[in-house]
């Protein structure tokens, strides 16, 4: 027989397959053997194997095989550069070729040409019929034939295997398993009938083929059966593999029951979810580990809550776990719960021990004066240290913008070794902002307080409320109001957030505040704070702070240094009288910057163009002279010189910086803003006298000018004027 490899794969007596021939031997072999012969040629189908895979096979190839005839599967092993490829592959690699094979017929042909490479190609259903052992392989042309030997059994031999009692009692497994297998079938695809036909009419030991044929078994079970030439083996095989089949039907069965007696015929992803899980539980894969309801239960008793606030947690879990997926409230419940497993109830920072000397240094080295706000710290850090659980009062520094007022706060953080973080008021004009939303809303989430706490992950960190005279209040509550327990020692331990809707302790927190003005605070909560004031900065005060750390820190976020850009103390003079005139120092930093960022420009361009002439000097050479004037290629050799670009870059850089005068001020800042001779120029007239304005930002004078005109005495008064611009 011609003979068509079959790569992992096995064609069973009595089974069909549709396959479709590209390479050129299994072309050539459909063409001569089957194609001219008008489909009544007949050709064996081989399985073969690659040589990686066949160690794994052996175990399973001496099982199944006639035991009692003494036969034993064997493997030929050939090299596909002597006989032909195979499907395509490496000429050059080994395949292994089963001994045993089927003959096979051709049910159907069709002939095809590829386009636009014009290569042919035929479509083949074939039908498996006897198997048979291989005497000898030979080669015929571009595919193999081989000298073979049925294996099937005489009509005579075939009644004694049917006589023997063995064989009969499998026969009776086999056909009780069997009608089990096709009354379930029946159920489903409604094609019962015909394979009931089968069972009546064919032989046991040709069914057992049939039935396997159409099961996906692995390979090396195909080869199992394929090997199985004994009768009783062969359905012995047959009767446990279509039973592993029944089984498997079963059991996907038993899941579907168990899951639509709890589902709503509408929801889909319902159903799946649920089959999902019921096929987990039959292969005993639900493990904790993935388990997400379990990983946060474990997660809420590692978070360290009060005895009541765990049972409280307890009883919201039983819920969620009762619960649905789909259902509305599943969702807002695991948040709720994932929201008291991740609050610090316990977790603190550990708290360094408070050296005051240090304490004072960092406060000196990030502030400049402020001497009276400074020993206040102090004294506050010095409490703290021979009492740490002592309530202190709730710091507040009043005073203009860009004074300080926030750094102060992150230096007590730095001091005590806690964790800080920021919590801005300003705007705020819902209640539910400190208190939180109820969890009957929908989107409802904790207040700012419990959300700093989850973020910031210890319960005794150093909180600031910046811009607390921000707050407002309209329909929606006054969170000032709402404040009032939050900064109260005696309430703060016990704080009730209407989200949480368990009391937290807030008496570890340390509170600090800042705004910018006394008067739009209430008095109750003005009450239950210690005010600081911060007055604004002096010029002699803005001149110190400019130069230690104004400058500095505006030349490194410009990518300067003094190498660069220098500013001396005068041009830093004229800066703070001409151009700024404020309580703090944001303005004189932005100022400051403007000339950072000319100086940035002009090093920039500098760096393009580098004149590189000078220290150079002239090489004289008759040789390099004569060269260069023939137009001749020359090879050079670069010497290092022992150091790297970035200092020769520096040396070209620090040859000339670039120092501030005050004609660059005019040029970049523009005009001086203010005239500080206006006063001395004023007063020096007849009739003009000097007042002082004042607010809680600063002060400006203002001139009072007296002028004799003609007139009868009487003055009128236009305008909306108040009673002392009147006066």
């Amino acid at each position: 027989l011609a003979i068509l490899p079959f790569r992992n794969k096995v064609l069973l007596p009595g089974a069909f397959i549709r396959i479709r021939c590209t390479s050129q031997s299994s072309v050539k072999l459909v063409e001569q053997e089957l194609w001219q012969r008008e489909e009544k040629g007949l050709i064996g189908i081989l399985p073969v194997q690659d040589a990686a895979e066949t160690t794994s096979m052996d175990s399973m190839l001496s099982q199944g095989v006639g035991s009692e005839s003494g036969e034993r599967s064997s493997n030929v092993q050939v090299s596909t550069s002597d006989a032909h490829k195979v499907d395509g592959k490496n000429p050059s690699e080994v395949i292994h070729w089963h001994n045993r094979g089927v003959a096979a017929r051709a049910l159907h042909l069709s002939r095809g040409v590829e386009k636009p490479s014009g290569r042919v190609t035929y479509i083949v259903v074939l039908e498996g019929l006897c198997r048979f052992n291989i005497e000898e392989l030979n080669t015929r042309g571009p595919y193999c034939t081989a000298k073979i030997s049925p294996l099937e059994m005489t009509k005579s031999e075939m009644e004694q295997v049917e006589q023997d009692p063995d064989f009969v009692t499998l026969s009776r497994q086999f056909k009780a398993i069997a009608m089990e297998l096709i009354s379930i079938l029946e159920q489903k695809q409604k094609t019962g009938g015909r394979i009931k036909v089968l069972l009546e009419t064919l032989p046991f030991h040709k069914l057992a083929d049939i039935f396997v044929a159409s099961f996906e078994i692995s390979f090396e079970e195909q080869l199992c059966m394929l090997d199985s030439v004994d009768p009783k083996v062969r359905l012995s095989k047959a009767t446990e593999l279509v039973d592993r089949h029944l089984q498997s039907i079963r059991v996907a069965e038993k899941i579907t029951q168990k899951v639509e007696g709890q589902l709503s015929k509408s929801q889909k992803e319902y159903l799946l979810r649920q089959q999902m899980r019921a096929i987990k539980e039959e292969l005993g894969d639900n493990d904790d580990d993935e388990d997400d309801l379990a990983s946060l239960e474990r997660k809420m008793q590692n978070a360290g809550m009060p005895s009541n606030i765990w049972k409280h947690a307890q009883r919201e879990l039983r819920r969620l776990k009762k619960m649905q997926p789909q259902q509305p409230g599943y969702n807002s419940s695991r948040v709720y719960l994932d929201l008291l497993a991740d609050l610090p109830w316990q977790k603190a920072s550990e708290e360094q021990e408070l050296d005051l000397k240090a304490a004072k240094d960092h406060l000196d080295c990030d502030h400049y004066g402020l001497v009276k706000i400074k020993q206040r710290i102090i004294e506050y850090l010095a409490v703290r240290k021979l009492k740490p659980d002592a309530r202190g009062p709730v710091l507040c520094f009043v005073g203009p913008p860009g004074v300080g007022k926030t750094s102060l706060a992150s230096s007590i953080a730095a001091a005590l070794g806690r964790k800080f973080i920021r919590i801005s008021l300003g705007g705020v004009k819902d209640e539910a902002d400190i208190r939180g939303h109820r969890r009957t809303y929908i989107g409802s989430m904790p207040g700012r307080l419990i959300d700093g706490l989850k973020r910031v992950g210890v319960c005794n960190p150093v909180m600031l409320l910046d811009e607390i005279d921000k707050t407002g209040s309209d329909v929606r509550g006054d969170p000032a109001s709402a404040l009032l327990e939050v900064l109260d020692p005696e309430q703060n331990k016990s704080f009730n957030d209407h989200y949480l809707n368990v009391p937290f302790d807030l008496s570890k927190v340390i509170f600090v505040a800042t705004a910018n003005r006394m008067q739009p605070i209430p008095p109750p909560l003005l009450d239950r704070m210690e005010v600081i004031e911060l007055p604004g900065y002096t010029a002699e005060e803005k001149l110190r702070i400019a130069m230690q750390h104004l400058i500095p820190r505006v030349l490194d976020q410009h990518g300067l240094s003094s190498a660069f850009l220098q500013i001396p103390e005068d041009m830093v003079k004229l800066v703070i009288q001409r151009y700024t005139r404020e309580a703090g120092v944001r303005n004189l930093e932005r100022n400051l910057a403007a000339l950072a960022r000319a100086a940035a420009v002009r090093v920039a361009e500098r760096e393009q163009v580098v004149s590189v002439s000078k220290d150079v000097h002239k090489i004289t050479s008759p040789l390099l002279d004569n060269r260069l004037a023939e137009g001749a290629e020359m090879e050079m050799e670069i010497i290092p010189m022992g150091v790297n670009n970035h200092e020769i870059s520096n040396a070209f850089r620090i040859a000339s910086p670039l120092v501030v005068d005050e004609a660059m001020l005019e040029k970049i800042l523009g005009p001086p803003r203010f005239d500080d001779q206006e006063a001395a120029d004023r007063v020096a007239t007849p009739g003009v006298s000097v007042g002082l304005v004042w607010t809680a930002f600063g002060g400006e004078v203002q001139f009072v000018e007296a002028m004799s005109v003609v007139g009868n005495g009487e003055l009128h008064l236009t305008g909306q004027l108040g009673d002392v611009i009147k006066e």
